[in-house]
């Protein structure tokens, strides 16, 4: 089985008075070698250095390094910044992710600025590893949380070239319409999310379910081949005909 590359992926609501919750999205560039032109959840693989920040401010969690890099890749990715205490200016903000963008440190950079990181803002939602063969394979661990207050996201242009918010809903109706893009988890974890009328159903149901390392598997079902994942994991969808299944 081909080593897994460590990652992680943040879910952030946007709570509405008039409908469903919103979900920041981001669209990945079309020249990406992974998930090139997909819509997805902002994130990124985990690097020593959150590694290193997770043992000094979370060194009995398992996860720390995860939570950590789902709150850095957030920053890069969309210009939000979440579960920093205190709560940076947009300057600040803006600040950091220009450090980031350039290579520096994130725990040199918080320690610059006179900020810390509040690990408990991230809900562990899920966690997927797939198994097929491909360049690279991640092991992803997914969390969820609350938008801080008019938090507005702007891609960094490279990796993401949109970022924007929308119901689970209505990414599910674009893809299906064929306008845009969705890789296997991202549309199973959509589904699962559109159930949700806020982020704190969303939060009980992820504390309802185990956390189990989900790695898809085909199946014959009948004359069509599946891409199936286990239940009893909240998934209200568990497989998908291989032929329209889209896994990088």
């Amino acid at each position: 089985m081909t080593d897994a590359i460590p990652a992680a992926t943040l879910v952030l609501f946007r709570e509405r008075d008039d409908g469903p919750p919103e979900l920041l999205i981001v669209e990945r560039g079309r020249a990406l070698a992974f998930a090139g032109g997909a819509l997805v959840f902002p994130g990124g693989r985990i690097d020593a250095e959150d590694e290193a920040l997770a043992l000094q401010l979370a060194p009995g969690d398992p996860i720390g390094a995860a939570r950590v890099a789902a709150l850095r890749e957030l920053i890069e990715e969309t210009g939000i910044a979440l579960g920093l205490s205190p709560a940076p200016d947009a300057i600040k903000v803006a600040r950091l992710r220009a450090a980031l963008h350039a290579g520096e440190p994130f725990g040199a950079l918080l320690e610059r600025h006179g900020v810390t990181l509040t690990l408990s803002a991230l809900v562990p939602f899920a966690r997927w590893r797939p198994a097929h063969a491909n360049m690279r394979i991640f092991d992803t661990h997914f969390f969820i949380a609350a938008a801080p207050a008019d938090a507005t996201p702007i891609a960094d242009g490279t990796e993401s070239v949109r970022a924007f918010w929308a119901s689970a809903a209505t990414v599910l109706a674009e893809a299906d319409a064929e306008r845009a893009s969705l890789i296997f988890p991202t549309r199973r974890n959509l589904e699962r999310l559109a159930r949700f009328a806020s982020f704190a159903e969303a939060a009980a149901d992820a504390r309802t379910h185990p956390i189990e390392t989900i790695t898809p598997w085909i199946e014959r079902r009948g004359d069509a081949e599946f891409l199936c994942i286990p239940e009893g994991l909240g998934y209200p969808v568990t497989a998908e005909a291989l032929d329209r299944a889209r896994r990088a």
